[in-house]
């Protein structure tokens, strides 16, 4: 079943990032640094936003299709504006290790009604909450870290966004929230090599809060040419997030069970080639288990890139192709593939705009092709184009 959004959707974005800028730090004057003596630097974070978009025939006006609109209505005009304040500090230690830390928030809101019919609503939460400690002994390198933060692993196909943006918090394109509500990290590197060991809790909305509770272990190898190796263990401590499952045969509703997600394992492994004469080439590979429920899952991803080094701006040419298993009504197994907390963004693992809020990552294969230019070292163009089918 090809699904295609045949309705041009158009938006006017325009953000602002000012903490970190690479352009200042590069002429030996970083200005978000406003304290810098006896071993503590202290920096100010802004970030902030305003995304102006109309959709029409959202959602390819299934709603209505299915005899299901209940007047729903499928042109969307609306607005989101965010702002995220933040202030951060390093403080190096006699022993040379450094104790660092960040505070920050978010406050979105959005007007105007968005595809998922919600609207003129916005929260201000705490977003980072977090005190770290990194050094290196004689034999290797160590960061741990305590509180709310941001946190990703391999290519953010499963641990990537801890946070929940949209719906009573507003802001539901822009996303502006991704640190977890709580974490616990323990890193160690040597030659090349990097162990973590985490705990997690997403930033879940309080309307929906599954109250899962996740734990596992990365470890990857990074080359020096760019390339890299990884493999993700996660497995779900605790949850109230339900799992549907086809009705035997395909005809009926699916069967939704509570909870279902407590106690599935997933093991990812990564990987990529880093820049061979211009070519690169990406892969990923998840299997998914859960004997509770009588749950076989898997997904994969493959990616190769070039680049036009000669040409001007650069351009860059990817095509990809992705795949989530779903669940067959002829067996008994539930199929299903669980994408956890991907990063949805377009960059990484999302198929499509309305498809990924959609499909979820979950029973579709996509092929996707993007090609990227750079008018300078600031200004990105990038054109994208998605083809999604459903496996099941």
């Amino acid at each position: 079943m090809a699904m295609m959004q045949r309705a041009l959707a158009g938006a006017v974005v325009c953000t602002v990032g000012l903490a970190q800028a690479p352009m200042v730090q590069a002429q030996g004057t970083d200005q978000t640094t406003f304290y810098n003596e006896n071993g503590l630097k202290l920096r100010w974070h802004l970030q902030g936003g305003f995304y102006l978009a109309t959709e029409g025939n959202v959602f390819w006006d299934l709603a209505n299709a299915t005899g299901q609109g209940d007047g729903f209505e499928t042109d969307k005009t609306w607005q989101e504006v965010f702002i995220k304040p933040g202030i951060s500090f390093d403080y190096t230690l006699n022993n040379g290790a450094t104790l660092y830390g960040k505070l920050s928030a978010v406050s979105s809101y959005t007007r105007g009604t968005d595809p998922f019919d919600e609207g003129d609503n916005g929260e201000t939460t705490l977003e980072e909450a977090y005190l770290a400690l990194r050094g290196t002994t004689e034999t290797l390198s160590y960061d741990i870290s305590l509180g709310a933060r941001e946190f990703r692993l391999g290519t953010g196909m499963l641990i990537s966004n801890g946070a929940t943006s949209g719906f009573e918090r507003g802001a539901l394109k822009f996303g502006p929230r991704k640190a977890w509500e709580r974490s616990a990290t323990v890193k160690l590197s040597a030659n090349g090599i990097t162990g973590t060991a985490f705990y997690l809790d997403p930033n879940e909305l309080p309307s929906t809060d599954g109250k899962n509770e996740l734990a596992g272990f990365d470890l990857r190898y990074d080359g020096e040419a760019g390339q890299y190796l990884g493999a993700t263990y996660v497995n779900v401590l605790n949850s109230e997030t339900p799992y549907p499952q086809a009705a035997q045969g395909g005809s009926g509703a699916p069967v939704i069970t509570p909870g279902a997600r407590e106690g599935t394992q997933t093991l990812a492994l990564y990987g990529g080639t880093g820049n061979l004469d211009n070519w690169s080439f990406t892969s990923d590979l998840a299997l998914q288990r859960n004997d509770e429920i009588d749950l076989e899952a898997w997904a994969g991803r493959g990616q190769a890139s070039y680049t036009f080094a000669d040409m001007p701006w650069t351009p860059r040419v990817t095509l990809g192709y992705q795949t989530f298993s779903g669940d067959d009504p002829d067996t008994s197994t539930l199929e299903r593939f669980d994408p956890l907390y991907y990063e949805g963004s377009p960059t990484a693992w999302a198929t499509g705009t309305k498809s990924a809020s959609t499909f979820i990552n979950s029973n579709v294969n996509a092929w996707s092709l993007a090609v990227q230019m750079r008018p300078s070292q600031r200004d990105t163009i990038t054109a994208r184009y998605t083809h999604i089918r459903a496996n099941e």
